[in-house]
């Protein structure tokens, strides 16, 4: 069970003290986004009320305590993933970003016709897209990882994926749409034996989020997240690699600050991250993300992992008592996150949703930028429900009662 409790954490969060027409929030689109508790929002402000200033360029004191507060959310980062070091988490604008920095660096630099990439059929868009016209610009094959019929991926298959063509392999640790946790760990080791020079990267912003994750543990080549996604601002993501792997790759963005030296006939980059990270950044989103960490650490990933599990645990006792419901996806608690993409028989997923608006429950309708996970399944959209740390049990059952709303205008 949880060490603390949703209904005293909801009372950090502003939008759950809204009321629209006299109702309460039932906020159930956290794997879309998260809200944001007061003190995230309390540090962004303190930004640009006491020390606006751009980063690393001024010796005055404004500036200082602005790049001060920078670095320090690098730090909490770097120890909340247990990076070796800070210098391994590379700031971007969100987890596609970072995707894409690895896949621009692959494409100008280190990638050849005939070589493989792998990818799995659960992916969210930003795990699939790149890869796939990666391929089409360099003539370079994309193999898809499929499902079993529990939404679950086969180890089995990956031996039959991973060739020494192979160049990358490109997985999420938890399907936003399937709830499926994957084993990182034992997929990077399975990649590394069939081949040791084959690269893998890992989609976590559904994972960083919502569990304990250790890079080292994982041994994965990049790691990926978003601030948004847990308590922070919108446009922050993370890259994460060993030093070793980012030195060795080429910027992604050139201007300033990413310089070390400029003259007319050649540039000097600095280091990583720095190299990385071209023109001014999103100051304040940083230092509001520093704030998010400390909020989630303060709290203990493995606490809201127990939380959401336990959420889980509900979440299946009550659907199975709603046979015109179909939730996608594992039914082990354990192998899923807090994160149900549904049908409801006779009723359109954008109906459903408009209909538990009206109630304030606030869900997702559509594919959830995984289309091809979609059309694999032979479901056109889904209503999805998501949970996090200020998801009450409460909330689960008033989302019941209002599918037992909808049941009712279209049984």
């Amino acid at each position: 069970m949880s060490m603390f409790d949703a209904k005293t954490i909801q009372k950090d969060f502003p939008q759950l003290q809204r009321k629209i027409h006299g109702k309460r929030i039932v906020y159930l689109d956290s794997t879309a986004t998260s809200l944001k508790p007061q003190s995230v929002i309390d540090k962004e402000d303190e930004y640009y009320t006491l020390y606006t200033a751009n980063v690393f360029r001024g010796i005055y004191t404004t500036s200082e305590e602005a790049t001060a507060a920078y670095e320090h959310a690098r730090d909490v980062a770097a120890t909340l993933i247990h990076a070796k070091m800070s210098e391994e988490i590379v700031f971007t604008r969100n987890t596609s970003e970072s995707i894409n920095l690895v896949a621009y660096s692959l494409l100008l630099h280190d990638i050849s016709p005939g070589e493989r990439i792998v990818t799995t059929i659960m992916e969210h868009h930003s795990n699939f897209v790149p890869w796939q016209q990666l391929g089409k610009e360099r003539g370079v094959a994309v193999d898809i990882w499929n499902l079993t019929p529990e939404g679950e991926l086969d180890l089995g298959d990956l031996e039959k994926l991973v060739t020494r063509k192979t160049r990358i392999v490109a997985v999420t640790a938890a399907s936003n749409v399937l709830g499926t946790i994957n084993p990182i760990s034992k997929i990077v080791r399975t990649v590394k034996r069939l081949n040791s020079k084959c690269l893998v990267l890992v989609d976590a912003a559904q994972a960083v989020p919502h569990m304990p994750v250790d890079v080292q543990e994982w041994g994965a080549d990049f790691v990926a997240f978003s601030s948004h996604k847990m308590l922070g601002p919108t446009g922050i993501g993370v890259l994460w690699a060993n030093r070793e792997q980012l030195d060795a790759m080429h910027p992604f963005n050139y201007g300033g600050e990413m310089i070390s030296e400029v003259h007319v006939d050649r540039t000097v980059f600095k280091p990583a991250p720095h190299k990385f990270e071209a023109g001014t950044p999103h100051i304040a989103g940083v230092i509001g993300f520093g704030a998010a960490v400390e909020y989630l650490m303060k709290l203990g990933l493995d606490n809201v992992r127990a939380h959401e599990e336990a959420l889980v645990a509900y979440a299946i006792e009550q659907f199975s008592r709603m046979s015109e419901v179909k939730y996608l996806g594992p039914q082990d608690a354990k192998k899923r996150g807090g994160v149900f993409a549904m049908t409801m028989k006779g009723a359109h997923p954008h109906d459903i949703a408009q209909i538990l608006n009206e109630d304030n429950v606030f869900v997702r309708a559509g594919n959830h930028c995984a289309m091809p996970l979609h059309e694999n399944l032979g479901v056109a959209s889904t209503v999805r429900a998501s949970f996090y740390v200020y998801t009450a049990k409460e909330d689960i059952d008033v989302l019941m009662e209002s599918l037992g709303k909808v049941k009712k205008i279209f049984g």
